[in-house]
């Protein structure tokens, strides 16, 4: 095991997956996924949170070698999603007189997933309660939905550490950008509840943070506003980029061209950033993500069945279940003998809050001709003023 410090009394006990090809089975991760855990040593010894069990035999390693011989004498859970809590029947067996720290929901939680006798090693906590190894004292900050219900934050507040569960965990290795992998995390599974990150950014913002201890991802040190602010814009819904989103879903290729003619619209127009993503192909999470990166977004989609193609309709209700909001669209839709899918679209981004929907709506007949492009071009317009 590398040396990894975080201080000369916190350690690093981690692990990287490296070979998971799709997290939570359904996200890519081209890089793998990095299951946090750290070790507090004091006169009592903390650990915060297990891994997955992919990696149970590693994690082990790792801890045996920070204790040297000692044993733990708690073990806090953070988050009871199973990267996290695999091990905690393993740890509590191994090292009988552990106690567990968590809440209410946390226990519930554990009775739910393993059958474990916890009726003298519970510690119980709630908002705002300490737990002192000595030097170092933990106190605990409840952040419900973010984003389950038993999740809990707990601050170091001698060295001024924030073990920030899930929050600021990005996918990926450790020694990678954190931007557009935390971005693309935050955006695919705990976009949905922004107004409990809120909830937990005011709570943080009485605090002294010195460093952030995600589940996932780096450990954070140097400009924390700047982690901090992306945090507040991203669960309060405000786009990143002044830029326009072009996704397609195309059968035979014919609303692709349409799409691709109509990003090269954009950029003679002055859009300042346009990107193209195929619905069909492209990785739909990090579709996701661009969409709430930018203020505008124009989707175009062939008429199937008399409904939306389906990688488009299934790329509408993700973002609908993320609460898509606060950005202008545009729709173009295709169809040889009833086109559909530009009604069907609409009514779906109609039931999205605070979305503004460019007026014009485009229409092709199978295939993109040259009557066809001053409508384009109306609506290029449109989505960029």
């Amino acid at each position: 095991m590398k040396n990894n410090k975080i201080t000369d009394s916190i350690i690093y006990i981690g692990v990287d997956d490296k070979d998971i090809d799709l997290f939570e089975n359904q996200y890519i991760v081209p890089t793998g996924i990095t299951y946090n855990s750290y070790v507090i040593l004091d006169e009592k010894i903390a650990i915060m949170d297990t891994v997955d069990i992919r990696k149970t035999e590693e994690w082990l390693s790792n801890l045996e070698k920070v204790l040297n011989g000692k044993k733990p004498d708690y073990l806090i859970v953070s988050h009871m999603e199973s990267d996290h809590s695999d091990n905690i029947e393993n740890l509590a067996n191994k090292y009988p007189e552990m106690k567990i720290v968590g809440n209410m929901q946390t226990f519930k939680m554990i009775s739910q997933f393993f059958d474990l006798d916890l009726q003298d090693r519970a510690i119980t906590v709630k908002e705002g309660d300490t737990l002192n190894l000595g030097k170092h004292t933990l106190q605990f900050i409840m952040a419900p939905m973010v984003h389950w219900p038993e999740v809990m934050v707990t601050y170091e507040k001698s060295e001024k550490i924030l073990f920030s569960a899930d929050g600021f965990g990005k996918f990926g290795t450790i020694d990678e950008d954190w931007e557009d992998e935390a971005r693309r995390y935050y955006l695919n599974i705990v976009g949905k509840y922004g107004m409990n990150v809120q909830a937990l950014l005011k709570k943080a913002s009485n605090l002294e943070i010195k460093k952030i201890c995600p589940l996932h991802g780096p450990i954070l040190e140097d400009n924390l506003e700047y982690y901090i602010n992306k945090y507040d814009m991203w669960s309060s819904y405000k786009p990143e980029e002044d830029g326009v989103l072009v996704a397609y879903a195309s059968i035979h290729g014919n609303t692709e061209k349409v799409a691709k003619k109509f990003a090269e619209i954009l950029t003679k127009k002055g859009a300042k950033k346009v990107e193209l993503v195929d619905l069909a192909r492209d990785d739909k999470s990090k579709a996701l993500a661009d969409a709430f990166k930018f203020d505008k977004m124009v989707v175009a989609s062939s008429t199937y069945n008399m409904e939306i193609f389906p990688c488009m309709e299934q790329f509408l209700r993700m973002l609908a279940s993320k609460n898509y909001q606060n950005r202008k669209v545009g729709i173009i839709e295709n169809g040889t003998w009833a086109p559909s899918s530009g009604k069907l679209m609409n009514e779906m981004f109609s039931k999205m809050k605070n979305i503004t929907i460019c007026e014009t709506m485009v229409t092709i007949k199978s295939a993109l001709k040259e009557i066809d492009v001053p409508n384009l071009e109306k609506l290029a317009e449109q989505i960029l003023n």
